[in-house]
């Protein structure tokens, strides 16, 4: 009894750290969403080149990334998650102090491409979570990194806001204070999670970015489905690359308003999917709530591309709260066609079509804005990016009830 209780505190101690660690890590990436669109206008001439720098500098974070952050997984199941959790997490603060100095571009761009590199914090969250964690209790423990990611977004733009409208470096020097103070609370503070005699050996199959890709689609009896979230992800995404600078070219906003906008944002996700998500599924079922769902979000794309005064993004934000639930909705449908042992797997699958479409993303929306960002602000033209996210969507619907119909699901 003594021992299981002693083994349940130390359990419950590192998923504490591993929750800490998540929470201010999305904290310190939050803090600098709003401010890096008008640090990059500093160092360019017109709005075509921030858009098109910006759009850049997106993309070879996310590529990077993209490469990076399995490796580093792979790595971390033979050398253990502590070191790999305390690179991460010196990476990331290099990354915001040398972004916080930089006197040029390039600065900028080496600052990218160190956090592209270290970006790992994520994924070897979930698996140090995994470990300390018995299979009764991983769901849980899954469940509680979301909501600490959750919080962390919700707050992390809000204060970088704050922060940015006394200067833009001011969140990249908060974000490197925090990604420092994690980096020692790690280091003097967290044991090893995996035991040397579970580790696996490292496998270049494991480090391939598409090979987790190449197994969804094979994937013939929810290949429809996989497009569907892969069409969704792309918009959604494309439309938080272009976000502020979308909203700066269009209102003229600051980055506090944005980071009130993505505070909105990110509070009304949390309370849909913390909160909502169970009665609405109980009230619609999953196959009706996320045909709604993305409904929901394809007009809405549209009418952020066609608003012409700041305040109605706010009105259209309130009005898409069903959108929030699409995800869960079809992530909850695609888990039923594959077997017990296949989720761990196929949950994976999905969040590689999430980091594809943060490397292609964010250089298409951001070309189009920098193509219409000559246009006067009340042009309906300057929310083209918006208008594709939008087309994307309502062929994901079309794309998911052609699906539904043919296997008659209706709930």
């Amino acid at each position: 009894m003594l021992q299981k209780a002693a083994s349940h505190r130390a359990t419950t101690g590192n998923l504490n750290f591993v929750l800490v660690s998540v929470f201010i890590d999305v904290i310190g990436i939050g803090l600098i969403v709003p401010v890096m669109p008008p640090l990059v206008g500093q160092f360019v001439q017109g709005r075509d080149e921030q858009a098109l720098w910006y759009g850049i500098l997106a993309t070879v974070f996310g590529l990077l990334q993209f490469v990076f952050m399995p490796m580093l997984g792979a790595i971390s199941d033979r050398v253990g998650r502590r070191p790999v959790l305390l690179y991460s997490m010196g990476g990331m603060c290099l990354n915001f102090l040398v972004t916080a100095m930089a006197p040029s571009l390039a600065w900028l761009f080496l600052g990218r491409v160190i956090g592209g590199v270290s970006a790992a914090s994520m994924s070897v969250a979930m698996a140090y979570a995994s470990d300390v964690s018995t299979p009764e209790n991983r769901a849980k423990s899954f469940g509680k990194i979301g909501a600490a990611f959750g919080v962390g977004f919700i707050c992390g733009p809000m204060l970088g806001g704050l922060l940015g409208e006394i200067s833009l470096a001011l969140p990249f020097y908060a974000a490197a204070l925090l990604a420092g103070v994690n980096l020692v609370y790690g280091y003097f503070f967290v044991p090893e999670s995996l035991p040397a005699a579970t580790r696996e050996p490292f496998s270049w199959q494991k480090v391939n970015p598409f090979y987790a890709l190449r197994k969804l689609l094979a994937r013939r009896a929810i290949r429809g489905l996989v497009i569907v979230f892969a069409l969704t992800t792309f918009g959604q995404i494309m439309t938080q690359t272009t976000w502020v600078l979308y909203t700066t070219f269009r209102f003229g906003w600051t980055p506090r308003d944005n980071g009130i906008a993505m505070f909105c944002v990110g509070l009304a996700a949390a309370v849909v999917q913390g909160g909502l998500i169970s009665l609405l599924i109980r009230r619609f079922g999953e196959v009706r709530l996320s045909v709604m769902g993305l409904a929901s979000g394809a007009i809405t794309f549209v009418l952020y591309g066609l608003a012409t005064e700041g305040w109605m993004m706010y009105v259209f934000i309130c009005c898409n709260l069903l959108a929030f639930a699409a995800g869960p909705a079809l992530q909850g449908i695609v888990s039923r066609e594959a077997g017990p042992g296949e989720q761990g797997e196929l949950m994976g699958s999905l969040q590689s079509i999430s980091s594809l479409a943060v490397v292609v993303t964010p250089l298409i929306g951001t070309s189009i804005l920098g193509a219409v960002s000559h246009l006067p602000a009340n042009d309906w033209r300057i929310g083209s990016s918006f208008f594709l996210s939008a087309a994307m969507q309502a062929i994901a619907v079309l794309v998911a009830v052609r699906w539904f119909r043919q296997r008659h699901m209706t709930s």
